[in-house]
């Protein structure tokens, strides 16, 4: 059946508005009656009062409160004063916005801004109101009816008197709450509804008594939960609504709130996926250098040093390409199971792409405290892979740059880690390369190798061993020819 909206409205162009927002809205069927004055809203409500349950009753009025027998405050009281128990939207222009929050604080539902009276905003408030205000018509009806009513929905339905004591749960807040109707009635609110907050743990404010000395509805803060009266957990959203009398006195307040715990590990699950890589599970590029840059900022104000490592496996592509990219993937994903066993909990392993790994020591008190790490991790990685990866033997190669020495920036830092890495790939693999500044930078720079032309040799030291290096030409990487 059609909900009748009764819209008390002198202005033809908000007339047209509210018609076009509500009539035809997929899922509640809107039949919009639209009167000039006061007076005649006032005549219409007193024949909806008087037949109540008849097809052409009242579920709601739309109203602008300046009309041309009546203006203000005192549209609203004279309407509300004629029929308290029909809830009312106040349509408010911007320079009357005032008198629409005190048309709230004296029985109102809400009031919405004409400017707001697009799409599907109007709908929902509208839809909002006349769901409320049936669960507190609901209230006043014989009890047996009521919780056939309450009990047929799905969300959980709480009401408490004015003093706060609980007077009715139906059976979706009964499982929730741990408690029946015949326990908690009589209750104190605040015995029955243990809500905090999932971040601090600490007590949320009373919804309900908000919502009963405010005379308005009152919506929980984000991130609650809802501790069972057996210490279970489950994720919530409600609101709070002062119930009223058919005298529009406050008698007490209603709660309507669902269990969101799915909607939350969804949300909470999308912003980790954002935040790591698919394969391992290891913070991401972007994740990673948000927190060297940090621990930079720590190190600088503390005047401490940390370190950047570049970790590449070695011959990595031939195992993947003979054994299969879900044997690659594995590897990969035991691989960063052992570097993360290898560092401290205050320390990120992050994979940059490929077999490419990078992990910030954001605490070194000595580079070689960062070359011990790189050999644990070396000798982690030779160990024995599971059985789906029996005959996989892997080796690393590390490129190691430390703050302040080898760069002041993330950028920089990782940069030189990487530069390092080649050196010890290109000194035969399986060891780690500190940063040294004579590296030659074009050397150090490009991955790509070129024609096989060499170019004046340098010398560079790894590890303590100074190796003789051949710089092919167009700022190619260097090529390790000997011991210097």
């Amino acid at each position: 059946m059609p909900q009748n909206i009764l819209l008390i409205d002198d202005d033809p162009f908000d007339a047209r508005t509210v018609t076009d927002a509500l009539v035809g809205t997929s899922d509640v069927d809107f039949n919009v009656e639209w009167v000039t004055s006061c007076a005649e809203g006032l005549q219409r409500l007193a024949e909806a009062t008087q037949r109540p349950r008849r097809a052409d009753g009242i579920a709601a009025v739309l109203v602008d409160l300046s009309l041309p027998d009546s203006r203000g405050i005192e549209t609203f009281d004279r309407l509300f004063s004629a029929a308290a128990h029909i809830p009312i939207l106040v349509l408010s222009a911007l320079q009357d916005e005032a008198i629409g929050k005190l048309a709230v604080r004296r029985g109102a539902h809400d009031y919405l801004l004409k400017t707001r009276l697009y799409g599907y905003l109007l709908p929902k408030a509208l839809r909002s109101m006349v769901e409320r205000a049936a669960h507190v018509e609901a209230l006043f009806e014989e009890k047996e009816l009521a919780q056939t009513m309450l009990n047929s929905i799905g969300d959980a339905v709480l009401s408490t008197d004015e003093r706060g004591t609980v007077t009715y749960l139906n059976k979706v807040a009964a499982a929730m709450t741990g408690w029946s109707c015949a326990e908690a009635t009589g209750q104190r609110f605040e015995q029955v509804f243990r809500i905090i907050d999932a971040t601090t743990r600490a007590p949320v404010p009373n919804a309900m008594a908000q919502a009963i000395r405010k005379n308005e509805t009152v919506r929980l803060t984000p991130n609650c939960v809802l501790i069972r009266r057996d210490g279970v957990e489950t994720a919530i959203e409600d609101s709070a609504a002062p119930i009223h009398d058919r005298r529009g006195l406050v008698t007490g307040a209603v709660m309507v709130f669902r269990d969101v715990s799915a909607a939350r590990a969804l949300s909470l699950r999308t912003s980790h996926m954002a935040q790591h890589d698919g394969l391992t599970d290891l913070p991401s590029k972007a994740t990673f250098n948000d927190r060297l840059t940090q621990a930079i900022a720590l190190a600088r104000r503390r005047g401490q040093q940390l370190a950047v490592l570049f970790l590449d496996l070695d011959r990595f592509k031939p195992i993947n390409d003979s054994l299969g990219h879900a044997v690659g993937d594995r590897l990969l994903q035991c691989v960063a199971e052992r570097l993360r066993a290898c560092v401290r909990s205050s320390d990120t392993v992050s994979r940059q792409g490929g077999d490419e790994f990078v992990i910030l020591l954001s605490e070194v008190s000595h580079p070689r405290d960062a070359a011990l790490i790189a050999d644990t991790i070396r000798l982690s990685l030779a160990a024995p892979y599971p059985l789906e990866l029996h005959g996989v033997k892997v080796t690393a190669s590390i490129g190691i740059a430390t703050y302040p020495d080898d760069g002041t920036d993330g950028e920089t830092l990782t940069k030189n880690a990487d530069a390092a890495m080649y050196l010890a790939k290109h000194s035969g693999r399986n060891r780690h390369s500190f940063f040294e500044q004579p590296m030659n930078a074009h050397a150090l720079e490009s991955r790509s190798v070129g024609p096989m032309q060499r170019g004046p040799a340098e010398i560079h030291v790894v590890d303590g061993t100074p190796l003789r290096a051949a710089v092919l030409p167009g700022g190619h990487d260097a090529i390790v020819i000997g011991l210097a």
